[in-house]
């Protein structure tokens, strides 16, 4: 049995029926022997480099000179290197990257924290109570910093030149400048003709607008994006227009549940379950034919007590667009339910934060999450999407 066994025992025995102070103990011992270790690896290394052994006589003009410490945080706490140094300057250990203060773990550690949607003062308080080291807000900002490598990486992909439809929504998050106010981030997200799901773009302004919708396109566009069948829209004023203006042959589908809400909030309270329920009756029909007779049925009925409601339905030419596609896709693509979902799961992570202090930092964090749903879809099928073809996106 080794000195490092016999401490390990020794401290098993000594923490009986204590496992917290065991664990301590064990991180201890772990830490002081990782230290010791890795402070002989250094001198090795030296020792080689030089060609002689400490304290014998040689005609080398190269020579000892003493060390500096550094200080080092590994996952079982801070230790201190003493890294060697020689008279002219020309050893660098190969152990350590210049300037590295941290370990791999530490780093990942960091970076899955935020991602996760902690904020950098939750990070510090985290990373102190698993290795015992103290970092600043500043710090660990620096190490996330990281991520936007990814930012530009992400923004500045070739996407595909086809998609079957492209979703369109935004979603607000708290950003300061100067002053905190809810900001409004543009997403766009993409079915390829092979099912699979993406994150094509994103940008934030202040408000949602149809100019920055359009910004966003033609971003689309510039890296690659030549035709997509179907956009699924909220019904923002002015974005027919800008769809048509930058993808003219794309058709456009109003999202069904956008507008039932809309056409529920112009009733009283007393008939709301009412409107909704046949208003779903609407859209659930077999084909087109069939919704547009009871879209009649509907109007019909409730044109006299809400003229108003009735009103924003018969002018509006892109709720059945969905029925030009094949049953299989149809449940997925009459409204913008999938992408609201993603975005609701992005602020369900954000809850951990209060803010984002500049748009630096909510980029790296959407970017982080946008990453991560990408990878977790890039081999998936989307329901239905599997049963059919390209023909059945672009027909001509």
């Amino acid at each position: 049995m080794n000195y490092f066994t016999t401490s390990l025992m020794k401290n098993l025995f000594s923490n009986d029926n204590n496992l917290p102070a065991f664990e301590q103990a064990v991180t201890e011992l772990f830490r002081s022997e990782l230290e010791k270790s890795l402070n002989e690896i250094l001198a090795y290394e030296l020792t080689a480099f030089l060609d002689y052994e400490p304290y014998a006589r040689t005609n080398n003009e190269n020579s000892r000179n003493g060390s500096y410490q550094r200080k080092f945080d590994t996952k079982y706490g801070t230790i201190t290197l003493n890294i060697p140094r020689d008279r002219m300057g020309e050893f660098f250990t190969s152990l350590l990257p210049k300037y590295r203060r941290r370990d791999l773990f530490t780093e990942t550690t960091i970076l899955d924290l935020f991602e996760e949607g902690m904020s950098h003062s939750e990070i510090c308080s985290m990373i102190q109570k698993l290795c015992g080291a103290r970092y600043s807000k500043q710090t660990i900002s620096n190490i996330t910093d990281k991520a936007l490598e990814c930012v530009d990486s992400f923004k500045n992909r070739i996407l595909n030149k086809e998609y079957a439809i492209v979703y369109l929504d935004g979603t607000s998050m708290p950003l300061r400048r100067d002053t905190v106010s809810r900001e409004m981030v543009h997403i766009a997200l993409g079915i390829t003709v092979e099912g699979t799901k993406e994150i094509l773009g994103y940008m934030i302004a202040p408000n949602e607008s149809a100019e920055i919708w359009e910004e966003l396109l033609k971003d689309l566009k510039s890296r690659g994006v030549e035709r997509i069948s179907l956009f699924c829209t909220d019904g923002l004023s002015g974005m027919e227009n800008v769809i048509q203006d930058i993808f003219p042959g794309s058709k456009i589908q109003r999202c069904l549940v956008h507008i039932q809400r809309n056409i529920c909030a112009k009733v009283r309270v007393s008939d709301r379950k009412e409107v909704a329920n046949e208003f779903k009756e609407v859209y659930r029909s077999k084909s087109k034919e069939e919704a547009l007779t009871s879209l009649k049925k509907f109007i019909d009925k409730w044109k006299h007590k809400y003229p108003s409601m009735v009103k924003s339905l018969s002018n509006n030419d892109y709720l059945f667009t969905f029925y030009d596609y094949p049953e299989s896709v149809r449940h997925t693509i009459y409204s913008t339910n999938l992408i609201e979902g993603n975005n609701k799961q992005l602020k369900r992570s954000f809850k951990k934060k209060e803010q984002f202090p500049t748009e630096k930092s909510e980029e790296k964090y959407l970017v982080i999450q946008f990453n991560r749903y990408n990878e977790k879809n890039m081999n998936h099928v989307h329901r239905g999407f599997g049963q059919t073809t390209r023909e059945d996106w672009f027909k001509s």
